[in-house]
């Protein structure tokens, strides 16, 4: 099958999803991952395992070719307990694509040049598709941050944003530099944490510590240590401002 957009898919169903059809309105998310498995092979053979209980609609290979795992209209089981504004279980309203990649357990690796181009084809197809708002193209761990850290502080999210794929900050990365591990005050502890609610992060006390460093994960990611500091808190007010 070959997509409008120049994208060969081929079709490699996996039986782990739910059998009731759902509405192309009530698709609101993309959800993006990676395998964090040894193989390709081995990742693909679990997401079609009946044993194993987890799927996703699209598979990236390492060469960029395109799989579709489950159809798009039906429930996938990629997300799991997860949040994101008033959302839970995310299953039930977004659409999962696993992108090859051994991940943090297995020797963590760059996303290919040749992923990222199918990636953003892809993205780009679905998001027109079913009108998605591009804030709401996210990673695994944004919505399940004390479980999940995928796709990992190695992926392209500015790159992407370049294409309106997804949201970045607007703020010049060099002057951020210099805010970096500069202590803040506890209302502007408190504004942070407020905005990472309007932004969409959980708001369990319990999970504070996961949720910054998701949120570093995704928007400041070559220093990830749970820590609110002047660079942190100015990104957030820019993505909330944005």
């Amino acid at each position: 099958m070959r997509l409008k957009i120049g994208l060969n898919l081929t079709k490699n169903y996996s039986i782990n999803f739910n059998e009731v059809k759902r509405l192309k309105k009530s698709i609101k998310f993309i959800i993006i991952h990676f395998t964090g498995m040894k193989s390709e092979s081995e990742a693909i053979d679990k997401l079609c395992d009946s044993t194993s209980k987890v799927s996703a609609h699209y598979f990236i290979k390492n060469n960029g070719s395109l799989l579709q795992m489950v159809p798009d209209l039906y429930e996938a089981w990629h997300a799991g307990k997860s949040s994101w504004k008033n959302f839970k279980s995310l299953n039930k309203n977004s659409i999962g694509i696993e992108i090859n990649n051994p991940g943090h357990d297995h020797g963590y690796k760059n996303f290919k040049n040749s992923q990222i181009k199918t990636l953003k084809k892809i993205l780009k197809y679905l998001i027109t598709k079913y009108r998605i708002n591009s804030e709401n193209v996210l990673g695994h761990s944004d919505i399940a941050p004390n479980r999940k850290k995928d796709p990992g502080e190695k992926f392209p999210w500015r790159e992407l944003s370049k294409n309106r794929l997804c949201i970045w900050h607007k703020l010049n990365e060099k002057k951020l530099m210099s805010l970096r591990n500069q202590k803040i005050t506890l209302k502007e502890e408190d504004l942070f944490i407020k905005n990472l609610h309007k932004i969409g992060y959980s708001r369990k006390r319990k999970s504070r510590y996961f949720i910054i460093k998701a949120f570093q994960r995704r928007f400041r990611q070559n220093l990830i240590n749970g820590k609110i500091d002047e660079e942190c808190f100015l990104i957030s007010k820019n993505i909330i401002k944005s």
